[in-house]
Order: structure tokens, then sequence, then C-alpha cells
């Protein structure tokens, strides 16, 4: 058991439910499984299911803990800072598949 650190802190959303509730309402929750550290302040890009990027979030809050299934999973609130333009997520985007996701993700 330990904790890991989400330092570049990539917000990739494994939910369209999470993502839509971020973009419609400005505010949202993603669960990860594990106990993760995020940088609760930072400013993040986030990154749509099919790796696209999307937007800029505040990372709010972060919680890990056992939940009722005994499983170790991280809560993370985002608020939405502002959506990415059509130029600044192309270029996110390729720099993110170079940097994290691998260039044939």
């Amino acid at each position: 058991m330990g904790f890991a650190t989400e330092f570049n802190s990539v917000c990739k959303f494994k939910s369209e439910q999470e993502l839509y509730e971020l973009l419609e309402y400005g505010r949202g929750k993603m669960v990860k499984s594990g106990f993760r550290v995020y940088p609760v302040g930072q400013k993040v890009i986030a990154y749509t299911l099919n790796n696209e990027a999307i937007a800029i979030v505040r990372i709010s809050a972060s919680t890990a803990e056992i939940n009722f299934q005994g499983e170790e999973v991280t809560g993370v609130e985002l608020e939405l800072v502002r959506k990415l333009t059509e130029e600044e997520a192309r270029v996110q985007t390729a720099l993110a598949y170079e940097m994290f996701f691998g260039e044939n993700a």
C-alpha cells in the first residue's frame, strides 16, 4: 500500500458522466483507483476518454479512502477554469501523447 503522486496531474476522465458534469456545471468529481495524491489548488489539463485535451481545471479537493467494497480509491473534486480553444486542444493533445499516453496510445 502506498500513494502514487500525480505531480503532472493529467486529469483523464474514465466516465462520460463525470466529464459532462464538469463541463455542464463548472464543477465535478472523478474517482480514481488506488491511493493517489493530487495537489489541491493546482491547475491542470483535463482529457476526455479518448485522450483529447478539453479544458483547464483546478483541483479543489482530493480524498483517498477505502470504500465499502474494500477498494482503495481517490476522489478528486475539480473546478472548470475554462474550456480550451481548438488550437490549444490540438497542441496539448499532441504533447500529452508524447509525454504521457505514448505515440501510439
